[in-house]
């Protein structure tokens, strides 16, 4: 080999030894966040671990012959951490995947959102705010992932996630949401939801943190909302615009196509990896 590609760090919970024998032997690694990783350490819950490793993933960043970074969040930490080379390379999709489904929608308005067990927390944060819209509109949230098989709660329908389906399910929604609370763990989010969404024509409202401002703002594709009123007003919005969620769905394929594709971002990988 030529050079190594690290997903965050070799050994979990132990100190950067490796990646130090590395660059001491002269052999060059690259290293991807899509996540504040070193959060893990310098913001634990544990005190032996926030003063042995909280500077674990500056080590390893410092070391590097290039790090990959998934937004300014991560690629600002680097940058502090003293690492010689600093990319950014948004999270991307596969255009080929990804197109918009001609899926014909009811007159039933369906919120969605895409996730897993442990993302779902973000949506209890607005689900007064979803409750008290579907038992006012003629409307419907849609949970795909947050639960292993589909079941019906009042307004609420929680769907099973499958790569299979994934695209159809998004394609029903008529807008998908992103929730997330302004942390240091989710400024270091790099949006993957929304840009799934956007890849499939899918309007979108999101949290107004970390990665998700410069996606949805320089997109044109939804809303940023901060607090439970701009969610409803978010929501009303797009209920009562058919049309406007036709433009900022389209607005949204378009700016995944020029900067959120494999198809565009493979070539910035491969330059990387041949230098």
């Amino acid at each position: 080999y030529d050079k190594i590609v690290i997903e965050y760090e070799l050994f979990p919970y132990l100190p950067a030894w490796a990646e130090r024998v590395l660059s001491r032997l002269g052999i060059s690694y690259i290293v991807d966040y899509d996540d504040a990783i070193f959060h893990n350490y310098d913001k634990s819950d544990y005190p032996w671990v926030r003063k042995f490793l909280s500077r674990k993933i500056d080590v390893v960043m410092k070391h590097s012959k290039a790090v990959v970074a998934g937004n300014q969040y991560l690629a600002y930490r680097a940058e502090q951490a003293g690492a010689r080379q600093v990319e950014i390379i948004p999270t991307v999709i596969d255009l080929d995947k990804y197109r918009p489904q001609d899926i014909k929608k009811t007159d039933i308005f369906t919120i969605g959102w895409l996730g897993s067990p442990s993302t779902f927390k973000y949506v209890e944060q607005v689900m007064e705010v979803l409750q008290k819209f579907t038992s006012e509109n003629q409307s419907v949230v849609h949970i795909v992932g947050a639960k292993m098989q589909e079941e019906h709660t009042g307004s609420l329908r929680y769907i099973p996630w499958s790569e299979a389906s994934e695209v159809n399910d998004i394609s029903r929604f008529d807008v998908g949401i992103m929730p997330l609370e302004d942390t240091p763990w989710s400024r270091g989010k790099c949006g993957f939801k929304l840009i799934q969404y956007m890849a499939c024509g899918i309007p979108v409202i999101a949290s107004a943190v970390g990665a998700n401002v410069e996606i949805v703002s320089e997109s044109n594709s939804g809303v940023l909302v901060r607090s439970e009123h701009e969610w409803m007003d978010a929501l009303m919005h797009y209920y009562q615009d058919s049309e406007q969620r036709q433009r900022d769905g389209a607005n949204g394929r378009k700016a995944v196509e020029e900067r959120y594709s494999v198809q565009k971002t493979a070539d910035r990988w491969y330059n990387l990896l041949i230098s």
